[in-house]
């Protein structure tokens, strides 16, 4: 396969990127090095992709149709692998213009350029935040996904709606992944576990918010990574409208389809922070606050229809992907 990956210096992208080039698949790396979060992260990651044969790196924004179009025209991608976004649910209360421009504009850029260059197969990344206000559990693909809480959420919602669109009139193959609160090694500075850690090594309190009754569906990056690869290559069909009724959510007549990747075992919050102190060694100081906007109390994915049609659920336990992250996190910060 000759991929295109966008977002490849970011947490997920950089290991989608090692499991894409130990195969043997020549991996294009897209990404704009934004300063969403320190920057020299993102350059520490692309250090390590740019170790490997088989790896090459443009910097450059989805959003810039013209340097896409280009690219493309260039590189005759067989396969695109779309992870470049804006991040993050609170930054959407406060820079909404940044999501609209990268997740609404660069992915109509993404997909009006997968129809122009005759890609095979478009993955990616949606979000489990799709599923907003919604309280049935677990998180379903055949649920309703029509009541996001924020801007972020309704962006990825939004993408959903757009590859749809292209695979039904152009018959362009799409495949969303819906990921539910990933963490690993190479993780986010803006998300808990480095929030956390960070917090917790110094000293200082951490924010625990709804005051600890929250639930989330911990899932680690190599579990997601290798979803993510698996469900590039299993190509998404056409399959036979019903004969009666409406289409429901999560089915689709056009070669599309959206697959939850999750743990499938949500842990509570102060679980999750027991046995981050467990990996660490050292107790948290707590500062209990309440539920932040945009913030959903719990999230549980339902994970079968990734498991029946592509073969493939994570498995990572938490105490053991806790480990690796606490390792990683001590050597990258040479404590």
């Amino acid at each position: 396969m000759r991929i295109l990956l966008t977002g490849a210096a970011g947490f997920i992208g950089m290991h989608v990127a090692q499991l894409l080039v130990a195969r043997g698949d020549e991996v294009l790396g897209l990404d704009n090095l934004n300063d969403y979060y320190d920057p020299a992260l993102k350059q520490a990651r692309l250090a390590q992709l740019l170790s490997l044969p088989g790896f090459r790196f443009v910097q450059a924004d989805v959003a810039d149709h013209a340097a896409l179009d280009a690219l493309f025209a260039a590189e005759r991608f067989t396969h695109v692998v779309h992870l470049a976004a804006q991040a993050g649910v609170r930054y959407s209360l406060q820079n909404p213009r940044a999501y609209v421009q990268s997740n609404l504009v660069g992915f109509g850029n993404v997909l009006e350029a997968c129809r122009q260059h005759k890609v095979q197969h478009l993955v990616y990344a949606s979000s489990s935040s799709v599923y907003g206000a919604n309280r049935e559990m677990p998180f379903s693909v055949t649920h309703n996904v029509d009541h996001p809480v924020s801007l972020y959420a309704a962006s990825k919602k939004a993408n959903e709606l757009m590859a749809h669109s292209y695979s039904h009139l152009f018959d362009l193959p799409t495949t969303g992944l819906r990921y539910f609160t990933v963490y690993g090694p190479w993780g986010r500075p803006d998300m808990a576990p480095w929030l956390f850690t960070s917090a917790i090594l110094d000293g200082r309190p951490i924010d625990v918010f709804n005051h600890g009754h929250m639930r989330r569906d911990f899932t680690y990056v190599d579990d997601i990574a290798e979803g993510t690869v698996r469900a590039l290559d299993h190509l998404p069909q056409r399959r036979p409208r019903p004969a009666e009724g409406n289409l429901q959510p999560g089915s689709s007549d056009a070669p599309y389809r959206v697959y939850n990747i999750g743990n499938h075992q949500p842990v509570a919050l102060m679980d999750f922070i027991g046995t981050l102190e467990q990996a660490l060694g050292r107790e948290a100081v707590k500062n209990f606050k309440p539920m932040q906007p945009g913030d959903v109390e719990a999230t549980y994915a339902d994970t079968e229809a990734l498991r029946r049609d592509v073969g493939f659920e994570p498995r990572t336990p938490l105490a053991e992907g806790l480990a690796r992250w606490a390792d990683w996190y001590r050597a990258y910060k040479g404590i």
